[in-house]
C-alpha cells in the first residue's frame, strides 16, 4: 500500500484538528467505503547491530532468520562490541577469542583453524555472509557486524567439509539511519589504525554505507610488520519492502611482514624430544630477512534480493565473484649446524645465548584464487496437518580456481640451492643477539613459474523442516545431496645448469592431469524441547564429508579416492535469564571421523579410507548482561576425550594416541562493568593447555594463560570516547601456531590509546 512520510501524517492530522476546533461541524453524509485513508506502514529506523552489545539473538548461519534457541548446535556469536573492547582487528584474533580452536603453522606458512582437532580452514570453511570464503588471508574486521563459530558439522548448510564446524564472517550492512563514526588508535611498537564507518539514509527505503581501514605497524608484537588498507560498501534499497536489492564491494591489500615461526630448543643436545620447548626470547624478536613478505590482496563483489511473500516466507538469492591473490616471501629459521655454533656445540638452552647461530631458509606460497558463488535459499514459517513447520530449503553453485606458483619447481633440495646462488638470494645467518638485523635480498630477482593449478564446480540441494509437534516439542529433519568435479594439473620442470652465475634456466616438460568426481549425501536430525521461553534442549546428530580436493591439490594416489565421513552427536541446550539480557549454551559432543585418509605404510603410493578417530567434550558459552552495567561473555571447552582409533601410520599419530592440536581445555573470559556514565573498566584472560604439534613429535607446546585490561573514559556521551587497551598484561612467551618444526609466537605486550568519534 502506498507510503506517507509520518510528520507530513501528523501535520495533516494537526491541521485538521485546527480547522474543527474554530468551525462548528456541519451534518455529514456517511463516508463512502473508497474514501478511507489507506493503512499507514511506519518503517523501522533501526535493525539490531553488533556494535549494540555483546549479546546476539538471531544468527542466519543456518540458512534464514533463526532464533538461537533453535540451532541446535555449539554455536558462538563474536560481535562488533565485542570485538571494539578486546581491539581485535583480524579474525584470526577474534577465534582465539572463542573455545575449542587451535592453529596450526603450515608449511606454506597459512595457519589451518582446527575446531575439536578437525581442520577447518584447510577445508575451506571459513564464509562471509553464508557463501565460502576458502584463500588464505589475513581477514580484517573493519567491515565486520560479527563473527559466527558454529561447532560440528555444517555440511547440510554449506555442503562438502564443515566436518569440525564453519566460520560465518557477518559483513555490515546499510541500514536506515544516518550513522558515522571515526576511530584512530595508536598502539607501542609504532601502531597506527585509522577506521572510519560511514551510513546514510538516501531515502525512504534506501540506505548506502561505506568502510573504510589503514593499518601501520612496525611489529605486531609477534615480529610481524604491519601494512594494511580495505575499503567497502553497502548500498541496500526496498529495505522492509517485499523486494529488497542489495550490494557489496570489497577490497583490501595487505602488504604485512613475516614471522614464519622460530625452532624449538632441548635443553641439552642430547635431552629427549619430549624435553623440546620454546626459545626463551622476547615475543616480538624477529630473525627473519627484511625482505621477507606476506603481501595478498582479497576483493569480491557480492549483490543480493530478498522476495517477501509474506512476514513468513522470504526467498534469498545471492552472487558473489571474489578474486585473491597472494604473494609470500618467508624464511623458515632454525638453529645452524653445530659446527657453526660457538665452540661447536650444537645449540640448545644450556649453550643458548646471543652469540647462538641461526639460520634461514626459504619458504614461498605464491598463488592466485577466483570464486563465483551463487546460492538461493527459501525459509517458510506455514502450517499444515495441524503442526507448525519452519521449512527450509535452497540450491547452490560454486566455481573455485587455484593457481600454484614457484621459483623453483620440481627441483631437489641441492638443485634449489645451487639456483639461488645464481641468482644472488643465498640467506645469511644471523644471531640470537642480533633480532631485526635488517638483512635483505633482491626478491624481485626470483621467477614465477606455474606449479599446479585446479579447478572445481560444485552444486548442491538441500531440504530442512523444523515441525512443532507440540508447544514444547520440535522435531528438525534434514537432507542435502552435492555434487562435486575437481580438474589438477601439475606442470613438471627440468633444470639446465649452464655454470654461468644467473643463466641457469629451468623450463617446462609436461604436465601430469587428475580428475576427481564426488557424489555425497549430508544428514541432519535433532529433537527439540523448549518447556517455557527461556529454556531449550536438543539432542542432534549430523554426517559431513571431506574431499581430496578440499585442499586444492589431487595425485594418484588420492585422485579417486572417497570421500572421508564424519558424524557428529550433540546433546545440549540454552537458557536465558527472565529479563533476556543473558545467555548460557552448552553442548557435551562427540565427533568421529568414520572414515581418514591413510598413506599404506607398505606403498606409501597408495591413499586408503582405513584410519578412524574421535573427540568427545564439553563446549560452554555465555554472552550478555548480568546487570545494566555489568557485561560479560565467556566461552569454554573441555575436551578430556580425544583419541586415534584405527591409523596405519608408523610414526606421528599413531593408534591409541591422542591426535595433535587437541588441548584438553581452551577457554576465554572477559567482562566490563560501567562503575560511572564516564568510565567502564573491563579486563579477561585467554587459556589454553598443552597440546602437541601436528604429526604428534613427542612433545608439548607449554600451556598458557594470557590477560589483557581495557578502560574506556567517555567523553561526550554518544559523540565522544577513549578506550586504553593493554593486551598480555605480563608480556607472556607462549607458542601460538605449531607445527612439527617450529611455532610462531605469541603476541607479546601492546598497549593501544583508541578515540573514537560519533556524528
Amino acid at each position: 500500500m502506498p507510503m506517507l512520510p509520518l510528520g507530513a501524517l501528523a501535520a495533516g492530522f494537526g491541521l485538521s484538528a485546527a480547522a474543527l476546533a474554530q468551525t462548528a461541524p456541519e451534518p455529514q453524509a456517511p463516508a463512502r467505503q473508497d474514501s478511507v485513508l489507506p493503512t499507514v506502514r511506519a518503517k523501522a529506523s533501526a535493525e539490531p547491530q553488533g556494535k549494540d552489545a555483546y549479546q546476539a539473538t538471531e544468527t542466519r548461519i543456518g540458512k534464514g532468520k533463526q532464533d538461537l534457541r533453535d540451532i541446535p548446535q555449539s554455536l558462538t556469536i563474536v560481535t562488533e562490541k565485542l570485538i571494539d573492547d578486546r581491539n581485535l582487528d583480524n579474525v584470526k584474533d577474534v577465534l582465539k577469542n572463542t573455545a575449542g580452536i587451535s592453529f596450526q603453522a603450515a608449511e606454506g606458512g597459512e595457519e589451518d583453524i582446527k575446531i575439536h582437532g578437525i581442520s577447518l580452514q584447510s577445508t575451506g570453511d571459513i564464509f562471509i555472509d553464508g557463501m565460502r570464503d576458502p584463500a588464505f588471508y589475513d581477514r580484517d574486521t573493519f567491515f565486520l557486524d560479527r563473527v559466527e563459530l558454529l561447532r560440528g558439522s555444517g555440511a547440510l548448510m554449506f555442503g562438502r567439509g564443515s566436518s569440525g564446524g564453519a566460520v560465518n564472517q557477518v559483513t555490515k550492512q546499510a541500514l536506515l539511519a544516518n550513522q558515522n563514526q571515526v576511530d584512530v588508535t595508536v598502539a607501542s611498537r609504532g601502531g597506527l589504525r585509522a577506521v572510519g564507518d560511514f551510513n546514510s539514509r538516501t531515502g525512504e527505503t534506501t540506505a548506502w554505507r561505506i568502510g573504510t581501514m589503514v593499518n601501520r605497524a612496525d611489529n605486531d608484537g609477534a615480529g610481524n610488520m604491519i601494512n594494511k588498507a580495505g575499503i567497502a560498501g553497502s548500498l541496500r534499497t526496498g529495505i522492509g519492502e517485499d523486494d529488497e536489492f542489495g550490494l557489496t564491494l570489497y577490497a583490501l591489500q595487505n602488504n604485512n611482514g613475516m614471522n614464519y615461526g622460530m625452532p624449538w630448543v632441548r635443553p641439552t643436545p642430547t635431552s629427549p624430544a619430549s624435553d623440546a620447548t620454546l626459545i626463551p626470547v622476547d615475543p616480538a624478536s624477529y630473525f627473519g630477512m627484511a625482505s621477507d613478505r606476506n603481501k595478498g590482496s582479497a576483493s569480491y563483489v557480492m549483490a543480493s534480493h530478498t522476495h517477501r511473500f509474506s512476514r513468513d516466507v522470504e526467498l534469498v538469492t545471492k552472487a558473489r565473484y571474489a578474486s585473491y591473490t597472494r604473494d609470500q616471501r618467508a624464511g623458515t629459521v632454525r638453529f645452524a649446524a653445530a659446527a657453526l655454533q660457538p665452540d661447536g656445540v650444537a645449540a640448545s638452552l644450556a649453550t643458548f645465548g646471543p652469540n647462538t647461530v641461526l639460520a634461514r631458509g626459504t619458504q614461498l606460497k605464491i598463488q592466485d584464487m577466483q570464486t563465483l558463488s551463487v546460492q538461493s535459499d527459501l525459509s517458510a514459517k506455514f502450517e499444515a496437518a495441524g503442526l507448525q513447520h519452519h521449512l527450509m530449503t535452497g540450491v547452490d553453485f560454486a566455481q573455485e580456481k587455484k593457481q600454484v606458483y614457484s621459483d623453483s619447481p620440481g627441483l631437489t633440495f641441492a638443485q634449489r640451492n645451487n639456483f639461488y646462488a645464481t641468482l644472488g638470494l643465498t640467506k645469511p645467518n644471523t644471531t640470537v643477539g642480533s633480532p631485526d638485523d635488517g638483512a635483505s635480498i633482491d626478491e624481485s630477482r626470483r621467477q614465477s613459474l606455474k606449479a599446479n593449478a585446479y579447478t572445481s564446480r560444485s552444486a548442491g540441494a538441500y531440504l530442512q523442516d523444523m515441525i512443532s509437534i507440540t508447544p514444547e516439542w520440535k522435531l528438525l529433519a534434514g537432507l542435502r545431496y552435492d555434487k562435486l568435479r575437481g580438474d589438477y594439473d601439475s606442470f613438471n620442470y627440468s633444470y639446465n645448469a649452464t655454470g654461468t652465475p644467473g643463466y641457469d634456466k629451468i623450463s617446462a616438460t609436461t604436465t601430469d592431469s587428475y580428475r576427481m568426481n564426488v557424489s555425497a549425501w549430508s544428514k541432519r536430525a535433532a529433537v527439540l524441547f523448549q518447556p517455557s521461553a527461556q529454556l531449550s534442549l536438543h539432542l542432534m546428530g549430523a554426517t559431513s564429508f571431506n574431499t581430496s580436493g578440499d585442499t586444492y591439490s589431487l595425485s594418484p594416489a588420492n585422485a579417486s579416492i572417497p570421500p572421508e565421513k564424519s558424524v557428529n552427536v550433540e546433546l545440549g541446550g540454552q537458557y536465558d535469564s527472565a529479563d533476556g539480557k543473558l545467555t548460557t549454551r552448552v553442548g557435551i559432543f562427540r565427533a568421529t571421523k568414520l572414515q581418514e585418509r591413510n598413506t599404506d605404510p607398505l606403498n606409501t603410493n597408495v591413499v586408503t579410507l582405513s584410519g578412524k578417530r574421535h573427540a568427545a567434550g564439553l563446549d560452554v558459552d555465555i554472552t550478555g548482561r548480568i546487570t545494566d552495567a555489568w557485561e560479560v561473555y565467556g566461552s569454554f571447552t573441555w575436551m578430556p576425550v580425544a583419541a586415534i582409533d584405527i591409523s596405519s601410520a608408523t610414526g606421528g599419530e599413531l593408534q591409541g594416541s591422542r591426535p595433535s592440536l587437541t588441548p584438553r581445555y581452551s577457554g576465554s573470559l572477559w567482562t566490563t562493568y560501567r562503575i560511572s556514565p564516564q568510565w567502564r573498566l573491563g579486563g579477561g584472560l585467554n587459556a589454553r593447555s598443552g597440546q602437541q604439534p601436528n604429526r604428534n613429535p613427542g612433545f608439548y607446546a607449554p600451556k598458557f594463560i594470557i590477560a589483557n585490561l581495557m578502560a574506556e573514559y567517555t567523553v561526550v556521551e554518544d559523540a565522544l570516547l577513549f578506550r586504553l587497551n593493554v593486551d598480555n598484561v605480563a608480556n607472556k612467551r607462549y607458542a601460538d601456531t605449531l607445527y612439527t618444526g617450529h611455532y610462531v609466537p605469541g603476541k607479546g605486550r601492546i598497549v593501544a590509546l583508541t578515540g573514537t568519534y560519533k556524528f
